[in-house]
């Protein structure tokens, strides 16, 4: 368990730096994200043949690990676009609504009741977020697209809990991978139709980050994610990764000068939300360690 919460943890801490590689790339989000999902691909191409992983699986199986995949890549072009559309510090914040959303689908797609304490420790996430950002007019549409991303990780999260119960990690991020790059390949046209781009190819500069984005914070970042998943909960893990907005916002604050206005209720939201996520891991480790107990007398 505690190798688990040490995987998710770090995956968390890559995550933060996401943002910032979406502030430091030119591109515009689609096509950000379509690199990001295709050299990613090449990254796990790589590591499954380095691992000897067996890549053969039932037609049916690729296609529903491929559609998974969908969900991130779809979130990362709104979550991009929050950031492009408004800040860092917007885009991380909003993300924190994942485990709301978390908190209300899981139990409609698991047909169970729901939780309680779920519901009010993503109350407390939202009493933080509130505090952290003041809304502003200029950041309506950067907002929006915020809350939608989140949206899509909390289903992502959900359903890749169950992939991973069946599927080795590496072989999960190959084909969602692979279907990112295809699904969002074939979507491209249309997007950049209604959503013309400068440039369609990344420079020398946007090759680098895009490389580093895709291999530490895409498929390092995901397999610790997965991994994760396989001891820890679905709504545990989404509300762990409130801590990115955390990391973020301070990479953004040092790199880009975001906080220039900082005041005592940054820190007060920030506090709401570390609280969040503290008290979500000592309720998930005490159940988990009740329910070892009741196998072992058993």
């Amino acid at each position: 368990m505690k190798k688990s919460f040490l995987f998710l943890h770090v995956a968390v801490l890559l995550a933060g730096f996401t943002g910032v590689f979406g502030k430091l790339i030119s591109l515009n989000e689609g096509l950000l994200v379509w690199y990001r999902v295709a050299f990613s691909f090449v990254w796990l191409w790589l590591i499954v043949r380095l691992f000897n992983v067996n890549t053969r699986l039932p037609g049916r199986e690729q296609l529903n690990i491929a559609r998974v995949g969908m969900l991130i890549t779809i979130h990362w072009v709104f979550f991009y676009g929050s950031i492009k559309y408004a800040n860092i510090s917007v885009g991380v914040i909003c993300y924190s609504l994942t485990s709301f959303f978390t908190a209300i689908f899981e139990p409609l797609i698991n047909r169970k009741k729901f939780v309680l304490s779920e519901l009010l420790l993503s109350l407390l996430t939202l009493m933080g977020i509130a505090l952290i950002f003041h809304f502003d007019a200029d950041y309506q549409l950067g907002i929006g697209l915020g809350v939608i991303s989140s949206a899509f990780a909390a289903l992502y999260t959900i359903y890749n809990e169950r992939l991973v119960k069946r599927y080795d990690s590496k072989l999960i991020n190959y084909y969602q991978m692979l279907g990112g790059t295809i699904g969002l390949g074939l979507l491209m046209p249309v997007y950049l139709y209604f959503f013309p781009a400068a440039q369609l190819y990344p420079g020398l500069e946007d090759t680098i980050w895009l490389l580093l984005l895709s291999l530490f914070c895409t498929v390092g970042l995901y397999i610790l994610f997965a991994e994760s998943l396989k001891r820890i909960p679905a709504f545990t893990v989404n509300l762990s990764f409130n801590l990115e907005p955390i990391y973020a916002i301070i990479m953004a604050f040092v790199f880009f000068a975001e906080g220039k206005e900082v005041n005592g209720a940054f820190y007060v939201g920030i506090s709401f939300v570390a609280a969040s996520v503290l008290l979500q891991s000592v309720i998930s480790a005490r159940k988990h360690r009740q329910a070892g107990e009741l196998t072992r007398e058993r």
